[in-house]
């Protein structure tokens, strides 16, 4: 399971920076004006309408200055409790597109026929880094080699 949450993380990185640019984006071109207009629009004690459209229209063209009206005028609540509302609901979007994005099995990305089954140079007991049969990235099978030096390559050849 482990394998899943690391590849998932290799995969995204960029993506968070993306994703947090753009919930700050959210936040002040939507979420700003959404709850100081709908706390506007309230004042009287039931929504108006007109009143929520006209204000909603003039803080999307200024949103940081909406941003000085929502904790000059008290629309602090307001504000919160919707940015709580839209936060949820953009994780969740967030954490299925993660989920989502994890490597199906522990092999996914690895090149087939790779020395990713090795480590740490073991593999140059047998193989040699410099010259011989490729076999492959940095990997080759000695000529001047002793013993068995027989190579079973396995998968196939497509012809398009």
């Amino acid at each position: 399971m482990n394998y899943k949450i690391e590849g998932a993380i290799r995969r995204n990185k960029k993506n968070f920076i993306i994703f947090a640019i753009l919930w700050v984006f959210i936040v002040i071109v939507f979420v700003l004006p959404f709850s100081y207009s709908s706390y506007t629009a309230g004042l009287e004690g039931k929504m108006d309408i007109e009143v929520f459209f006209q204000t909603f229209g003039a803080s999307i063209g200024n949103p940081f200055g909406t941003l000085g009206n929502v904790f000059s005028q008290g629309a602090t609540g307001t504000f919160f409790s919707t940015l709580l509302v839209v936060t949820i609901f953009y994780s969740v979007f967030f954490f299925i597109g993660f989920v989502r994005s994890a490597p199906k099995n522990e092999y996914t990305d690895i090149e087939h026929g790779s020395s990713d089954w090795s480590q740490r140079g073991e593999q140059y007991q047998i193989l040699d880094r410099n010259k011989g049969i490729i076999l492959a990235e940095d990997n080759y099978l000695p000529v001047d080699k002793r013993g068995n030096v027989n190579v079973l390559v396995v998968g196939r050849i497509r012809f398009w």
